[in-house]
């Protein structure tokens, strides 16, 4: 009876140990498993965590208005803005495309299209200049003026023209947008945008596809 006991007793330590062995593997892979499954985690949480996300900036050009300053050179126009902002912008490249129009006179009221740092000015215009009455013939038959007058305030009218009227006047991104309405027409207003071509003391050229426009100071008829 004593040696079956100790049989009994020897083998159910085996079962116990075995049932250990197995238990401690088992957890082991679980431990494992639990391991794998985090990182995989993490790894695709990752991108939607990380805090150096590149930003685009903005680098189209703005548009902006103000006086021309005592600083002025001449390649270097020095600015102080609606804002109160003095800017000192280079003008070599509005220089070398031809797009400075109008002189540069300190006390003038200017129109600059530059870069998004506000460094670089790549159209120049003096709106002193631009503004007043101009005069042309007739594009119809040459045989009487006529003209526009641009005024302060963006404000445009017609002279001695009665098919056409100018209303308002504006620059926009280096352009010059004119509204007007056409008689005998839907009389709705409409706007022609133009490039500047050419701007001094006596003379204004502008155009766009349909038409090229060009005005002088003083009314008088081609002989």
């Amino acid at each position: 009876g004593d040696v079956y006991k100790r049989q009994l007793i020897i083998n159910s330590k085996k079962i116990i140990k075995t049932v250990m062995r197995k238990t401690a593997i088992c957890a082991l892979i679980a431990l494992a498993m639990t391991t794998l499954v985090n990182c995989g985690n993490k790894t695709q949480q990752g991108p939607a965590m990380d805090s150096d996300t590149v930003v685009i900036e903005n680098n189209n050009p703005v548009t902006l208005f103000g006086v021309c300053a005592d600083g002025t050179a001449m390649n270097t126009l020095q600015m102080i803005t609606d804002n109160n902002d003095t800017l000192s912008l280079s003008i070599d490249k509005a220089m070398e495309s031809g797009q400075v129009f109008g002189g540069l006179l300190a006390g003038d009221r200017m129109a600059v299209v530059a870069n998004s740092d506000r460094t670089e000015a790549s159209f120049v215009l003096n709106i002193n200049t631009l503004l007043g009455q101009w005069f042309m013939p007739n594009p119809l038959d040459g045989s009487s003026i006529v003209g526009i007058d641009l005024k302060d305030g963006g404000i445009a009218e017609s002279i001695e023209q009665s098919n056409i009227i100018y209303k308002t006047w504006r620059i926009d991104d280096g352009k010059l947008n004119i509204t007007l309405v056409r008689e005998g027409g839907s009389e709705e207003e409409e706007t022609e945008v133009y490039n500047l071509l050419q701007l001094n003391s006596d003379s204004l050229v502008y155009a766009n596809p349909e038409d090229t426009l060009r005005y002088s100071r003083e009314a008088k008829l081609d002989q």
